[in-house]
């Protein structure tokens, strides 16, 4: 069954969060910072939609939070991914990857 554009942007949002989080823990802001840096400003995920993805994640039992200091001594809730969050990312990354060929493969010019 075909997905949502909620669903499509939801899963999409999911897939960035899982895959940064395979790099490094990271708390919110600095989530979201390399999520920008990486996509060179073309995607930002801030504020409700970044911490509504990440309790969902982390109810899923995808990633795990705990309490830490952030680069500037703020307290912070650090976010890592899970081993069932790896799986799900290995599984996620190969359906997007055969999605952005397939939607590069039609628009490319007749």
């Amino acid at each position: 069954m075909a997905q949502t554009p909620s669903e499509l942007l939801q899963g999409t949002v999911d897939v960035l969060i899982l895959h940064a989080l395979a790099w490094r823990p990271m708390h919110g802001y600095a989530l979201s910072r390399w999520i920008r840096e990486r996509s060179r400003d073309v995607l930002s995920i801030e504020g409700a939609a970044l911490y509504q993805a990440l309790h969902r994640l982390e109810r899923q039992k995808l990633v795990a939070a705990e309490w830490g200091q952030s680069e500037n001594n703020r307290r912070a809730k650090f976010y890592a991914i899970t081993a069932a969050g790896r799986k799900r990312l290995r599984t996620e990354s190969v359906t997007w990857r055969s999605y952005a060929d397939a939607v590069t493969r039609v628009l490319r010019p007749v």
